[in-house]
Order: structure tokens, then sequence, then C-alpha cells
């Protein structure tokens, strides 16, 4: 099993920065992909940001494409998500979670507990 500790949300003002990071834990030797996702008040979680454990590849929503950043430091088993120019409508719980195969909601093999970012406009 991968254990992933997700860190880094708060308050924020729209247009500053903030850096989440998600620590992974256990059987991190099999190839998982990591991903972020966002569940804001009374909508239902959405996909973020996710980088392939193959190339590093990243892949956005269009909604934080230019603005989001995601990267990983294999030796730290860390993956960081910097939020740059966040919008009032970036205000959700922050999720991490692994994946083997693809990085979608019912797809992801392993969940962390969420961080809350709140975007003050």
């Amino acid at each position: 099993d991968v254990q992933l500790q997700a860190s880094g949300g708060g308050l924020v003002q729209a247009g500053a920065s903030l850096r989440l990071s998600c620590a992974a834990s256990g059987s991190t030797g099999s190839n998982y992909g990591l991903g972020w996702f966002r569940q804001a008040p009374g909508k239902e979680r959405e996909g973020v940001s996710c980088i392939s454990s193959s190339d590093g590849s990243p892949y956005y929503a269009d909604s934080v494409k230019g603005r989001f950043t995601i990267s990983s430091d294999n030796a730290r088993n860390t993956v960081y998500l910097q939020m740059n120019s966040p919008k009032y409508e970036d205000t959700a719980v922050y999720y991490c979670a692994a994946y083997t195969l693809y990085c979608v909601d019912p797809a992801m093999d392993f969940w962390g507990k969420g961080t809350l970012v709140t975007v003050s406009s």
C-alpha cells in the first residue's frame, strides 16, 4: 500500500502563490503516478493535475493550465503543486492520490487526506 500525506494548504490571497506537497510512503517502489484532485464546497471532486511515473509528463485541467505546475522529487517521494495566481474559484480541499493505470478519479489506487486551500479575493 501507499500512504499519502498532503500539506501546505492555507489561506492565500488571489494572485499570490502557494505550494502544496504530497509525501508518499509505503510501497513507493512500484510505478505509481501521482495526481492532485480538489473538491470545492457543494461541488464534485475534480482532477487538477497529474504526473506520470514513467516519464514525468504532466497533465493539467484547463482551469489551472498556465497557473499551476506539478513537479516531483523522486528522492523524497514527494510531489508538489505550485499554485501561482490562484483565483477565488480555486478554493477547495485538495487531495493527492496515486495511480497505476489512469489518472482519473475512479481509477486512483490510493488517496491521501485533503488539505484545505482558501483563496481570498
